[in-house]
């Protein structure tokens, strides 16, 4: 049995699966409904208006409802679209024990304690029939499946079969009757009996009470399960029913049986805590599912799938029966798999599908489908593995497959076989098979073994070419050399189930459960994706790109880590091969089947990490992206201006346009949206860019009158200026007037605003400084100054406030700098210049000749001339007519003479340029500091992302400033002359020309020197100076390069140490700040004490917590754990005056060994402490850990930043650190 799902709750005593979506629900003993979705195993709704256990529950077959029945005496129809209950059913009075839908009929029928089963019409939400007979509680009552028949087991021993037929002959009335005669004639009851339900066979056998009864789905069969541990098969017809035979196994009561809906088998389970299933033709037991401690009170079938669900004591348990997924190879697009008990072949893209060779089955009709196959093409040979629950049944056999092949009558094939769980073929003519004692053995093809492999931690092998295998380790993928016998590398895949290497086997998928590595064929990790749905299977596309499904999904994934959906399954399928749009696999039924699917998204994305921009450009102009999820990716991978293309919403434009710099669709958006807020941003992009004609339009559709008129003033604009004057007086802005005249240098024009508005006295003052004495007596006179008072008097140093007038006027907007454009906008501009892809769409005029180059050539606002511009079409253009000459083909000429860089018959050509030291330190390297001291931090950065999941990188902005400043050394030749820089290597006896990686300034002695001086803070008490020295040391051990194993060792160990201690000291700063007045407050300050005792100090430091925490705990009175931090204080030798002390103490606590508040502390309980809560973690407790630091967080922070490093991501998988030559298998 493979288990798909399990839950954790009380006692489960009914179940139903929804017929078309992946919904299971459970009626709990507890009175309280649950309707989980078992695929995502989520809980999406619960339902508790039942008083006490619900004993039966049911899907309806098309409508979005259910029926619950329960030990309230009450039946209850639900909506679960609407989530509520729509109605109840009242007439039972005892505990309803099951209710059922009719698959045809708006009927339920019911069974109940009351000793009777009952008939619903839940459209009329009346009883319609009652079926008296049993003398004791009914516990199980149901509808045949097709017939007119219902079947009720009671507690009485015996089972019942009834016509309904007159029932759905009275109810269910032809012809011309409306909906209200029919209900009307539904709910009439019965003067002479219930003549329209009627018994048709009584089956007796059963020593005890029986407990549940099923029909089989076709076949004319009961099944029954009894209290005296049997479950018995009967047979019926139209005149009678009798006992076929009994099935005899389980050790208690037996509650519940069925028939496998597709099989000859009977699916029982009982109070024995076991779930069996039985051989119908033969009666006996064939497999057996044991609980250590549940008891089993149901099972059910999905009406459509191989999934069964049984409730238990502790929840639901969901299963299939056997592996559903196919054993297939996969050789020149030749696809070989097993299904019934043939090895067929099938040519992929045609309809050549036919048996090549039939396999033996041993032993009953039931037994599990071939695990995996793979093919030998060398030796025209198969290995099929059975991989079995039970390890002593597993087989590997060696099947020669025939020369002759007859398709009509294949031949049955003998085959070599041996006990294992595995085959992979490792060379031409030697396989490998994992045996039960998980020891690997090499065989020949005679099934020899000429050589064995001890890995006691080996759990599955997979396919990894001649003298190779992937050996899972736990969660570790480990690339094994047979020959050598030694492990060359590993990489991290939490349940690796299968492998897919691609066609020309330079990279590998690992699939897992929910997680896919992508590697290099030395397993080097390229990136990896995470699901959480199940991943079934996966194929290489011929760009290689992977492509994967889930239950319901076909996916891709990039080899930068990028993924995204590509369509969607109704069911899960198995991809065989990846060819061009169509996607090659079988599905369960074994059928192979051709999806098709829109390449287009993936190989968009893929030109784009690439940089292959011509296939960029053709997409573009072609193909159909359309979506939010390009123009996000797009913008998140910094290509807002291809993303322009495919964006219709003005907004969107805008917002693009905006981040790319394009101002005139931005311009035309704006206008478009006529919104303030938009006119703003242009307005503000405009300036920057030096466009203020755009500025002038956004002030001035914003009514920004200040900054118009400044925008006026630094472009001497002076007539707008007088009119700006002329509006601010219209519109009574008494300042915007002021300041305007200030702008011109209209005195008058400001003397006047100055009287208009009271201020006399600076009148008198602007017009005396200015020379205006007339204005100014007439101003003096209209004063009426207090008695006493004089006129103010100019400064005599006082200066004119006169602007300095403007030379010109600048009409056209401020020049730019010519800057070289993107690839991608050169490309797009020079319309010729693509690859060939690009030129197929491009037009070819006169413009087309001149190459790249002419998209340099700008006009004076910045921009290029058009084609237009430049070809000058409307004079007739320049009469050039290169195409007319028939030149040979093969002439080539320097891009340089061909813009006039050379002179005479000569060409100048321009030494190539040799590769930089920077460049030839990133090519040698994967370590991250060797990229910094190059100064590609952008690489770096990539790096310490994908090693050690770093998405902060403010506080790296020093240690990389720092690091690169290093990297140089400059030469002063000449005193006045630029320096002559050289770049020192580290390996400078072999490094070569390019053979150089730099060398490093930041040592791990120099770090270890930094952490004594970390430790002194810490004992002197300055905890924020220590922490910060300590993040630095744990920052500056991710940008060494060591040469050792040792090295790499001690740089790790320094990673643990600073994250102690910035855990721990951090922890004790916070515990500090908190109050102190309530005993909740004082409970958390001890608990936070404790924790730092647990932290990996140093003993000077840890005497110094302990010291604390025995203090706070004897203050709380908790003497008991205050004599523990005692004892291990003493045992650290502290001073003889500290020891004197805490011995005294220890008395102390000894008289009363009890603690008076109860903590969130387990001192024998090992744990670790959360990051960011400070509350512990104990041992197999889930938990999230920073890949930098390794620092732990409860699952609730995965995806925060790192409180610790400040710099990485919690729960991100990265590789870890690498700062060595030795850490990359090349």
């Amino acid at each position: 049995m493979l288990t798909k799902f399990e839950t954790q709750s009380h006692r489960v005593k009914a179940l139903a699966f929804h017929p078309k979506r992946s919904w299971v629900m459970a009626g709990l003993h507890t009175g309280v409904i649950q309707l989980w979705d078992w695929l995502m195993g989520t809980l999406i709704d619960r339902y508790d208006e039942h008083d006490g256990p619900v004993r039966g529950v049911d899907f309806h077959s098309n409508q979005p409802l259910f029926v619950s029945g329960g030990d309230d005496y009450k039946i209850k129809v639900w909506n679960y679209k609407q989530k509520r209950c729509l109605f109840t059913l009242l007439g039972h009075l005892d505990y309803i024990r099951t209710c059922f839908f009719h698959r045809e009929y708006p009927w339920i029928v019911s069974a109940s304690d009351d000793q009777t089963i009952r008939i619903w019409n839940w459209q009329s939400r009346t009883c319609i029939s009652v079926l008296t007979g049993h003398n004791h509680y009914v516990m199980c009552a149901q509808f045949h499946p097709t017939e007119d028949l219902v079947a009720s087991a009671s507690l009485d021993q015996t089972i019942r079969v009834w016509d309904i037929s007159g029932l759905r002959k009275k109810s269910i009335v032809p012809g011309t009757t409306t909906l209200e005669q029919k209900l009307r004639q539904a709910g009439a009851p019965e003067i002479f009996g219930q003549s329209d339900v009627v018994p048709k066979h009584l089956l007796e056998g059963h020593d005890r009470g029986v407990n549940w009864v099923a029909f089989h789905p076709t076949l004319p069969l009961l099944a029954s399960a009894s209290d005296d541990r049997q479950v018995k098969l009967w047979r019926m017809n139209d005149a009678k029913a009798w006992e076929v035979d009994t099935c005899r196994g389980h050790f208690n009561n037996v509650s519940c049986v069925l028939f496998h809906p597709r099989q000859e088998l009977i699916i029982s389970n009982g109070e024995d805590k076991t779930i069996r299933v039985w051989d119908m033709a033969k009666r006996t037991g064939i497999q057996t599912f044991r609980k250590e401690s549940e008891r089993f009170w149901t099972v059910i079938a999905h009406p459509t799938l191989n999934v069964y669900a049984a409730g238990h004591d502790g929840g639901i348990m969901v299963f299939k029966m056997e592996r559903e997924r196919p054993a297939y190879a996969i050789h020149d697009n030749i696809l070989y798999y097993v299904k019934d008990k043939f090895v067929r072949r099938l040519q992929l893209g045609t309809s050549k599908d036919f048996p090549i060779m039939q396999i033996k089955k041993n032993g009953s009709s039931y037994r599990s489908s071939p695990h995996s196959l793979t093919y030998n093409p060398a030796e025209n040979a198969i290995l099929v593995a059975s991989n079995t629950t039970n390890p002593e049944t597993c087989v590997v056999e060696l099947f020669p497959v025939p020369k002759n092949i007859d398709t009509s009558n294949p031949e049955s094939v003998e085959a070599r076989k041996t006990a294992g769980s595995t085959g992979i073929w490792v060379a031409r003519n030697r396989f490998a098979v994992l045996d039960k004692t998980r020891q690997i053995l090499i065989k020949n093809l005679k099934n020899e073994v000429t050589k064995k492999l001890e890995i006691s931690t080996c759990e599955a092998i997979f396919h990894a070419g001649t003298g190779h295998l992937l050996i899972k380790e736990g969660d570790n993928v480990t690339l094994y050399d047979i020959q050598q016998k030694k492990s060359l590398n590993s990489v991290r895949c939490t349940k690796a189930k299968y492998v897919v290497w691609s066609a020309d086997a330079s990279k590998v998928a690992i699939l897992g459960k929910h997680m896919i590595a992508i590697c290099t064929k030395k397993l080097n990790s390229i990136c990896s994706v995470h699901e959480n749905i199940r991943i079934k299977s996966g194929g290489w596309d011929d760009s290689g790109v992977f492509i994967y499904n889930t239950n319901n999904h076909v996916k891709y994934v990039l080899p930068n880590g990028d993924s995204g959906i590509i369509r969607t399954l109704d069911l899960p399928v198995y991809i065989t091969l990846v060819k061009g749009s169509t996607v090659h696999c079988l599905d369960r039924e074994v059928k192979p089947r051709m999806l098709s699917i829109d390449p287009t998204e993936f190989k968009f994305k893929l030109a784009l990490v690439n940089r292959k921009y011509d296939e960029v450009l053709y997409m573009v102009r072609n193909a159909k992206l359309v979506g939010q999820a390009i123009i996000s990716y797009l913008q998140q991978k910094g290509y807002p201006e291809v993303a322009l293309h495919f964006v219709k919403d003005e907004r969107t434009r805008f917002s693009l346009a905006e981040e790319c710099g394009n101002l005139d669709i931005a311009l035309e958006a704006a206008k478009t949206l006529d919104d303030k807020p938009i006119w703003e941003k242009l307005g503000k992009l405009a300036l920057q860019q030096g466009n203020h004609q755009v500025v002038e339009m956004a002030y001035q559709r914003t009514k920004n009158f200040d900054r118009l008129s400044f925008l006026y003033l630094i472009t001497g604009n002076s007539e707008k200026l007088k009119k700006m004057m002329k509006i601010a007086e219209i519109r009574k802005d008494v300042s915007s007037h002021y300041h305007n005249a200030l702008f011109i240098g209209d005195v008058e024009e400001r003397i006047k605003v100055l009287k208009s508005v009271g201020q006399a006295s600076l009148a008198y003052l602007t017009a005396k400084t200015h020379g205006l004495n007339d204005v100014a007596d007439e101003i003096a006179e209209s004063m009426e100054l207090p008695e006493g008072q004089k006129l103010p008097q100019p400064l005599p140093q006082a200066t004119l406030l006169k602007p300095p007038p403007s030379i010109a006027s600048t009409e056209l907007n401020w020049p730019l700098l010519t800057v070289s454009k993107s690839i991608f906008e050169g490309t797009m501009a020079a319309k010729g210049g693509g690859g060939t892809m690009a030129a197929t769409v491009v037009d070819t005029g006169e413009g087309d000749a001149w190459g790249d180059e002419g998209d340099i050539l700008l006009d004076e606002d910045g921009e290029i001339l058009g084609e237009d511009v430049m070809a000058g079409e409307e004079d007739g253009g320049w009469d050039v007519e290169d195409e007319e000459l028939d030149l040979p083909a093969d002439l080539e000429i320097d891009a340089t003479a061909a813009l006039g860089g050379g002179s005479g018959d000569g060409y100048y050509v321009p030494p190539t340029a040799g590769t930089s030291a920077q460049q030839v330190w990133t090519n040698n390297s994967q370590i991250p500091v060797d990229h910094i001291l190059a100064g590609s931090f952008e690489t770096a950065m990539r790096l310490l992302q994908n090693y050690l999941g770093v998405v902060n990188f403010g506080p790296y902005q020093n240690h990389f400033m720092l690091a690169f400043s290093q990297a140089r050394v400059a030469n002063v030749a000449i005193p006045g002359l630029s320096p002559l820089f050289t770049f020192p290597n580290r390996n400078w006896q072999e490094a070569g020309a390019r053979s150089g990686v730099p060398a490093v300034g930041i040592k791990l002695p120099a770090l270890v020197d930094k952490l004594q001086t970390a430790y002194q803070l810490t004992t002197a008490g300055k905890f924020s100076e220590s922490i910060v020295k300590m993040k630095s040391i744990l920052l500056n051990v991710t940008l060494l390069a060591v040469d050792t194993k040792q090295e790499i060792t001690e740089a790790n160990q320094l990673i643990s140490i600073c994250r102690e201690y910035v855990l721990g000291l951090t922890m004790e700063m916070e515990r500090k700040e908190l109050p102190k007045t309530k005993i909740d407050e004082m409970k958390r300050i001890c608990e936070m004490a404790a924790y730092l005792t647990h932290c990996d100090l140093q003993p000077v430091h840890l005497i110094l917590a302990l010291r604390t925490a025995v203090n706070l705990f004897y203050k709380l009175k908790n003497f008991k754990t205050a004599a523990s931090f005692a004892r291990r204080l003493l045992e650290l030798g502290p001073k003889p005056e500290v020891a004197t002390q805490i011995r005294k103490v220890l008395q102390a606590c000894d008289k009363t060994p009890t603690d008076a508040h109860k903590l969130q502390y387990d001192e024998f309980n090992p744990f670790s402490i959360c990051g960011s809560s400070y509350k512990p973690i104990y041992r197999g407790k889930p938990q999230e850990k920073c890949p930098l630091c390794q620092a732990s967080y409860l699952p609730e922070f995965k995806g925060i930043v790192c409180k610790v490093c400040q710099v990485a991501e919690v729960g991100r998988d990265a590789v870890g650190l690498r700062i060595s030559t030795l850490q990359f298998r090349q």
